[in-house]
């Protein structure tokens, strides 16, 4: 075989890898809001059943610190303590959380993201509850922004070089 074979295997590994490993434990991606105090926004875990939205406010330790406040709450080790939530709340420990902050969000779906998100979310009737089935949810809210401007997919590997997405 020549180099491009195996280059193309070792790449299939990894994914076929990756995808096999969201069947034991979802990943959890995090949306951090720099304009503020690098707070968690919103949260979502990924598996091979899709993204399922998560509220971080509803999202808490025994402690019950919540997820929406892991930096301030435990600014040493914000991810593990998030894991610790995930744990605590909903039964599992992802065994990744990728963080994307706000410049990521812009560059991948268009520069008015978060202030669609926030204009969905506060005036165009997707303020329900994450938990009451039938309402609009925040879930919602960004499911509709990110649709309107579609997602510009060459950004990721640059935002990720960029340090605006990141792996713990």
């Amino acid at each position: 075989m020549n180099k491009i074979h195996l280059i193309l295997i070792a790449i299939v590994a990894v994914i076929v890898i990756f995808l096999a490993s969201t069947l034991v434990s979802p990943i959890l991606i995090v949306c951090e809001d720099t304009g503020e105090d690098a707070s968690i926004d919103m949260a979502a875990t990924f598996s091979l059943g899709g993204l399922e939205w998560i509220y971080p406010g509803s999202s808490f330790n025994a402690e019950g610190q919540t997820l929406h406040n892991v930096h301030i709450n435990d600014p040493d080790n914000p991810y593990g303590a998030a894991r610790e939530i995930m744990e605590y709340t909903y039964h599992f420990t992802p065994f990744l959380v990728v963080s994307i902050n706000n410049e990521a969000a812009e560059a991948i779906f268009g520069g008015s993201i978060v202030d669609d998100i926030r204009a969905n979310d506060a005036y165009n009737g997707y303020a329900g509850n994450d938990k009451v089935p039938g309402t609009m949810s925040r879930g919602d809210a960004i499911d509709t922004a990110m649709a309107q401007d579609g997602m510009n997919i060459l950004q990721i590997p640059l935002q990720i070089l960029l340090g605006n997405i990141s792996f713990h």
